[in-house]
C-alpha cells in the first residue's frame, strides 16, 4: 500500500526514504482489503489538502503516518475488510480534532501528527458485523453475531431494522420492523447494542402513532422529549402504594359492584360484539376535566374501527387527552407484537411525571395470536393451542408495569384496562384464564345480556373487583351496600317464577324490584354518569321508588330528575361531589325532591 501511494505521490516517496520505519511489515494486507484502503488513502489525501488544512507536503506525510502506523500497532489484516475503514475513519477523525484546535498558520503539524498516530487506539474494535441466512415472513436468521442480546436492535445493510427474538449457538432469529423485500442472503446486519424503544413526550397527547412512535393521522411530526425502552421492569413493591383512589368508569353497573381503582388492572372479558370496547370509551370519556392522560392501544382491529373510535373521541373532545396506538390486522406481526408494551412506554413517561394514567389494551387474545405466530415462524416449540411456553410470561410482564407509585416518587398511576375475546363464552381457555389470573379482576360481558337489551351487559355473577370497596367513596359504599345479593335474589327468583303461575304478594314484589334494578343498571353508549348521579339513582332504587314505574319510563324519568336535582337549591349533589359521602340529611333530601317531583310537583326540586 505504501509502494503503491509513493509511486503516485513524489513528495511522499522522498518522506518515506527518509524514514525507513514507514515501510515495516503490515500484515496480510491483500485484495479487497488493499483496495479498500487505497481507495479511503487517496480519498483522505484530497479531503485535506482541498480543504486548505494543510500543505500539500504535509498531506502526503500525513497519508504515509496514518497508512502505516495504525495497521502496524492493530495488525488490520487479521481483522477483516469492514474494521479496515473502521481504522481510517478513526484516524482521520482524531486527527482533524487534534489539527482543527492546535495548529496555528505557519506551525508545522509533523509533530502533532507523529503523537497523534502514536497514541491512537482502535475504540470501534467491539463491533460486531453478521450476515444473513435466510429471510422471509417477517423473520430473519442471522449469523456471526456471537454477542447479541435478546431483545437487542439488528441495523440491516437495506436500512430496516430487527430486534433479536431467539438465541441459538450458531445463529440468532429476529423479527423484522420493516419489509424484507430489500433484506436478501448475504446481506450485513450490524448490532446497535440498543433495545427497542419509543419516542415520548407531552406531543404525543391528541394524535395517533404506530407501534413505533411515528405518527399515521397526516399531523406532521410530534416533538418528542426523550426515548425511553419498550420493555422495563416493572416497580417493585417497595415503591408502590396501596390502590385505594377510584378511577371511575361512569357506567352504574360498574362504578357501584365492580369498582375500579387508580393502579388497578381490571380485565374486560367476553365474546365478540358484546360491548367490551364501549365500556373502555365509555371510561375515557368519563375522564374529561379529571387530569387523566389516556392510551387506547389497538391490536389487530380493523382500521375502520379505529378511525371510527377516534371520530367519536374528538366529537366528545376527549381527544385532547388521549393517546391512540394502532396496530391494525393489516400490520405486521412484529408491530402488533410490541404495540401493548409501547403504549406502557408512554404511559410510564406521564406516571413518572406524577400523572394518572389509563391504558385500554384491546385486546391482548391478537396480542397472543401474532406472538404465538412468531414464536411458529422461529421454530419454537409449540404448547397448548401451539402458543409457546412463554406465552403468560408475554402479559404478565406487561400488566405487572401497572400499578399506583408512592407519594415520593411522584404519586403517578397506570391503570390497565386489558380486554380477551372469548370463544362462545368460554372463560376456561387458555389466554383467558391466564389473564384473569393476572389482573385484579374482570368484568365478564354475556352475550345473552346483551341480545336481551341489557347493556352494559354485565354478568354479576362471574364479575369481581380484587380491589372491591377501597376504591370506592363512602356514598358510594352506602348507597349500594345490598344491590348485588338483590340482584342475586331476583335472578334465582326469576328461576323459580318459570315454574309457578301462584306467586304471592312478596314474590311479586322482588320480582318487580329486581326488574327495576336491572333496568336501572342500563345505560346507553357515551354517556358516562358523574360519582354524585349514580348516588342519587341508587339511593331511590335501594326505597323502592323506581319499583312502581313502568320499565319503559323507568330511565327518562330518572335522567329528568337528576338533571332537576343537580340546580336544587340544597346542593345536594355538590355536596356528594366534593367529600364521596352520604349524610342521612342528603338521603333525605334525595326522597323528598323524589316524592315531589313524582307527584308532579317539578317545581318542588329547586
Amino acid at each position: 500500500a505504501m509502494a503503491y501511494v509513493c509511486s503516485r505521490y513524489p513528495a511522499c516517496d522522498s518522506y518515506v526514504m527518509a524514514h525507513p520505519g514507514t515501510l515495516e511489515p503490515m500484515g496480510s494486507l491483500a485484495g479487497p482489503k488493499l483496495r479498500q484502503l487505497r481507495y479511503a488513502a487517496h480519498r483522505e489525501f484530497n479531503k485535506l489538502y482541498q480543504s486548505g488544512l494543510m500543505s500539500k507536503r504535509d498531506a502526503y506525510q500525513w497519508l504515509a503516518m496514518t497508512v502505516q502506523a495504525p495497521m502496524a500497532h492493530a495488525h488490520i489484516g487479521h481483522l477483516g475488510e469492514y474494521y479496515c475503514q473502521v481504522v481510517i475513519d478513526e484516524s482521520r477523525k482524531l486527527l482533524r480534532e487534534r489539527l482543527e484546535q492546535l495548529n496555528p498558520a505557519g506551525v508545522s503539524v509533523i509533530p502533532l501528527m507523529r503523537e497523534a498516530v502514536r497514541n491512537w487506539q482502535p475504540d470501534a474494535a467491539p463491533e460486531e458485523v453478521g450476515s444473513v441466512l435466510t429471510v422471509g415472513d417477517e423473520i430473519a436468521t442471522v449469523s456471526g453475531l456471537e454477542h447479541a442480546a435478546y431483545g437487542e436492535i439488528l441495523q440491516f445493510s437495506s436500512g430496516v431494522k430487527g430486534m433479536v427474538q431467539d438465541l441459538r449457538p450458531d445463529r440468532v432469529g429476529c423479527i423484522l420492523f420493516g419489509g424484507s423485500e430489500a433484506i436478501e442472503s448475504g446481506s450485513i446486519v450490524r448490532r446497535t447494542g440498543k433495545t427497542a424503544g419509543i419516542p415520548v413526550g407531552d406531543g404525543f397527547l391528541g394524535r395517533v402513532v404506530d407501534a413505533l412512535g411515528m405518527p399515521i393521522d397526516g399531523q406532521g411530526d410530534i416533538p418528542s422529549e426523550g426515548y425511553l425502552p419498550i420493555e422495563s421492569p416493572a416497580p417493585g413493591i417497595i415503591d408502590r402504594q396501596p390502590v385505594n383512589a377510584p378511577m371511575e368508569t361512569g357506567l352504574l353497573a360498574i362504578d357501584s359492584m365492580f369498582p375500579i381503582g387508580r393502579g388497578q388492572r381490571e380485565l374486560i372479558i367476553g365474546d365478540r360484539q358484546t360491548g367490551k370496547t364501549a365500556i373502555a370509551l365509555d371510561t375515557v370519556l368519563n375522564q374529561k376535566g379529571k387530569g387523566v392522560v389516556c392510551i387506547y392501544v389497538a391490536i389487530g382491529q380493523k382500521s375502520s374501527s379505529v378511525a371510527q373510535l377516534v371520530e367519536n373521541l374528538k366529537h366528545k373532545g376527549a381527544m385532547d387527552y388521549t393517546i391512540v396506538v394502532n396496530a391494525p390486522a393489516s400490520a405486521s406481526a412484529s408491530l402488533q407484537y410490541i404495540a401493548p408494551y409501547a403504549g406502557t412506554a408512554l404511559g410510564e413517561y406521564f406516571m413518572r411525571k406524577g400523572r394518572d394514567v389509563l391504558i385500554v389494551y384491546d385486546d391482548l387474545s391478537k396480542h397472543a395470536v401474532a406472538y404465538r405466530t412468531l414464536s411458529l415462524l422461529l421454530e419454537r416449540s409449540p404448547g397448548r393451542e401451539a402458543y409457546p411456553g412463554d406465552v403468560f410470561y408475554l402479559h404478565s410482564r406487561l400488566l405487572e408495569r401497572s400499578c399506583r407509585m408512592r407519594d415520593d416518587l411522584g404519586g403517578g398511576s397506570i391503570t390497565a384496562l386489558p380486554i380477551v375475546e372469548t370463544q362462545a363464552g368460554d372463560v376456561s381457555a387458555y389466554i383467558p384464564t391466564n389473564v384473569i389470573s393476572i389482573t385484579d379482576g374482570q368484568i365478564f360481558l354475556e352475550s345473552a345480556l346483551f341480545n336481551a337489551g341489557n347493556r352494559p351487559a354485565v354478568n354479576v355473577g362471574l364479575s369481581v373487583s380484587r380491589v372491591g370497596g377501597a376504591a370506592q367513596t363512602k356514598a358510594m359504599k352506602k348507597a349500594n351496600a345490598n344491590l348485588r345479593i338483590e340482584l342475586a335474589q331476583y335472578k334465582e327468583m326469576e328461576s323459580f317464577a318459570q315454574f309457578s303461575s301462584d306467586l304471592d304478594a312478596e314474590t311479586r314484589r322482588q320480582l318487580e324490584h329486581g326488574k327495576a334494578l336491572m333496568e336501572m343498571l342500563k345505560q346507553p353508549l357515551c354517556q358516562p354518569k358523574s360519582d354524585a348521579e349514580q348516588v342519587v339513582i341508587l339511593v331511590l332504587a335501594s326505597h323502592g321508588l323506581l319499583d312502581t314505574l313502568p320499565t319503559a319510563e323507568q330511565r327518562e324519568k330518572t335522567a329528568a330528575f337528576v338533571r332537576q336535582f343537580r340546580a336544587d337549591v340544597s346542593g345536594t349533589m355538590q355536596k356528594i361531589d366534593a367529600d364521596g359521602k352520604l349524610e342521612p340529611d342528603r338521603v333525605d333530601a334525595i326522597l323528598n325532591a323524589w316524592k315531589a317531583y313524582a307527584g308532579g310537583d317539578s317545581h318542588a326540586v329547586q
